[in-house]
């Protein structure tokens, strides 16, 4: 994986044929939840993909992979029982086997998608060291280490108050906590890269007016 600036990001990306220009991932990085958005074909608008997530015990799930929002959603209470937290003092094992499957999904992804760059929410507002900023580095330095997106541009981009936005949005829902988490990482990955996707065909305008 290879750190692109913004604009440059997008700037490259215009400069090749419309056909081959693919499009961009969003990603919301959580503690447990990585919330993706996947932008349109003109990489104008944002949309929600899926929300994968990664837990202590080892396991990675998509929000594709069940077909009834029961079974989810059962699933999602077990991940958050205190039975699972007390069998989860392993963290290395969970680093390693978690990211050679979230590396291989975000893979498939890239060629199912016609993938051309990763817009990654970082919390610009605070410190490099604050648990979040430290969160988004960890997960791109071990993605980096398995070496199976060699090729892959990425960029930051400021999540600034999102996942608060789409907090207060679903605050009047009254949805359990589980449930409500895992909407606000993947409400927040669409907020993150329609931000981007807004600055940088906006930008892109400026200067070609100009």
């Amino acid at each position: 994986m290879k750190y692109v600036k913004p604009f440059n990001l997008f700037q490259d990306l215009m400069k090749t044929k419309p056909l081959e220009r693919g499009r961009l991932l969003g990603l919301d990085v959580g503690d447990k939840y990585v919330g993706l958005a996947v932008s349109d074909a003109n990489n104008k608008i944002a949309s929600p993909l899926r929300y994968a997530f990664h837990v202590k015990v080892g396991a990675f799930f998509s929000g594709t992979d069940f077909q009834h929002v029961q079974e989810f959603w059962l699933l999602l209470a077990a991940l958050e029982s205190d039975y699972l937290r007390k069998r989860s003092s392993n963290v290395l094992l969970r680093k390693k086997t978690n990211i050679d499957l979230m590396a291989g999904d975000f893979q498939n992804l890239v060629s199912e998608l016609s993938l051309k760059g990763f817009i990654i929410g970082y919390p610009f507002d605070r410190s490099r060291s604050s648990p979040d900023a430290v969160q988004v580095k960890l997960l791109i330095d071990d993605l980096c280490k398995t070496g199976r997106l060699e090729g892959v541009r990425y960029t930051f981009w400021d999540e600034c108050f999102t996942s608060k936005n789409v907090e207060l949005l679903l605050k009047p829902l009254n949805l359990h906590p589980v449930l409500a988490k895992t909407m606000i990482d993947k409400f927040a990955a669409v907020g993150i890269l329609q931000g981007y996707l807004d600055y940088v065909n906006r930008t892109l305008v400026l200067k070609s007016a100009g």
